[in-house]
């Protein structure tokens, strides 16, 4: 059983994932509003959106070394707090120039924050000794799913000034609460970690070779799933609001269907992990995902929308968790790092192409770039089965 400084650790942790989902979430609800506010083309608010994904990717590069210096608890208060305070700025830009400057700041600090709390959850797992990886992935969801639907229901009533003002204040609250233990304790780190880590590092030749190309792999697993999930944030709402007339609840009921299924499929992940193997589990959930997203896209119905996109979270759901663990499980955490840089790369940087995409095609068109990208984890997951099951 584990102590009470873990348990602490353990719900803190739980704590900044879930925020994170909310206050991701709550921002990319309000993406209409701030386009109308803006006045921007699919095209210019896709070049806005890369300032996320510049923000996040430069971020990224740096927060591994800011977690080796300061420790991944600090860094994790810290970025959690610019987080918290940038994402009351997008409503209060009047340009798509000026909407890219500040969410480049938001991009900044939202990579920044994934990157320590990951960093901190394997610690935590190390230390625990048990594969709890996608209970924190599965708070990320469950607070996506309750800022979008918070923000479907204070769509209409709020301003998107008020409304993410208002997120900020949540997320200083909870950042306050949450970031006691977190400061108060040191990560928890093995004492036999370190040698394993090193002997993998100093391993020459070419099996070592082919391990690294192999995390390399699971990292574009991630990236393939984590590019769903940032076109769901992003681009969801937008597609039921302009191509199928929907209302902006409605909109923002879309996410909201993809954060529960993602959510539910994260929360029964190690019973499925369990019984089917790794190996099934991510071609089934990319096969799954492809469908559902086809459905979403192209569907000419709201509610075969909002169902392809519950489809689609739920294949999804344990791609992500799976590519991580599996990339730890051969290198340590320097695996764990490469794979979740290039899923959160893969979710910054898949907006803005599709925004792109949008304006060269059609939004529905450029949505399924998704199903696309599902099938191919599901390829990668016959390609390394035997790997994965390993």
């Amino acid at each position: 059983m584990p102590g009470p400084d873990l348990t602490a650790l353990r719900a803190a942790i739980t704590a900044f994932f879930a925020l994170d989902g909310f206050l991701f979430a709550g921002w990319v609800v309000r993406i209409p509003d701030i386009k109308h506010q803006t006045h921007a083309s699919a095209g210019a608010l896709g070049l806005a959106l890369l300032g996320v994904s510049a923000g996040g990717v430069l971020t990224m590069t740096l927060t591994g070394r800011l977690c080796r210096r300061f420790g991944s608890h600090p860094v994790t208060v810290v970025c959690m707090v610019v987080l918290a305070l940038s994402v009351a700025l997008p409503p209060l830009t009047h340009s798509a120039s000026a909407l890219g400057a500040v969410l480049l700041l938001f991009g900044a600090a939202y990579g920044g924050v994934n990157v320590a709390f990951n960093s901190a959850a394997v610690d935590l797992v190390a230390a625990l000794r048990r594969p709890i990886m996608p209970s924190f992935h599965a708070a990320f969801s469950l607070g996506g799913m309750a800022g979008a639907g918070l923000g479907g229901l204070v769509a209409g009533a709020l301003s998107p000034t008020r409304h993410l003002l208002g997120l900020t204040v949540v997320g200083l609250l909870v950042t306050a609460v949450a970031g006691r233990p977190l400061l108060r304790h040191r990560p928890p780190v093995p004492p036999e970690r370190a040698p394993r880590a090193e002997s993998d590092g100093s391993t020459a030749g070419g099996p070592a070779g082919r391990t690294r190309g192999l995390v390399v792999v699971f990292g574009l697993v991630a990236l393939c799933t984590a590019y769903g999930e940032g076109a769901m944030a992003d681009w969801g709402a937008l597609h039921l609001e302009q191509d199928l007339a929907a209302s902006a609840g409605t909109a923002a009921a879309g996410y909201a269907c993809f954060t529960l299924a993602m959510t539910v499929g994260r929360l029964t992940g190690t019973a499925l992990l369990g019984r089917f193997g790794v190996a099934r589990t991510v071609i089934a959930g990319g096969t799954v995902a492809a469908a559902g997203m086809l459905l979403g896209s192209l569907a000419p119905s709201v509610w075969a929308v909002l169902t392809g996109f519950a489809v689609t979270g739920l294949g999804l759901a344990n791609l992500f968790p799976v590519a991580v663990e599996r990339a730890g499980a051969l290198t340590g955490p320097s695996g764990v790092a490469v794979a979740s840089t290039l899923g959160y790369g893969g979710m910054l940087l898949g907006p803005p192409a599709i925004g792109f995409m949008a304006d060269w095609f059609s939004l529905p068109t450029a949505l399924t770039s998704v199903a696309v990208l599902a099938a191919v984890a599901a390829v990668i997951g016959v390609a390394t089965r035997r790997v994965l099951d390993r």
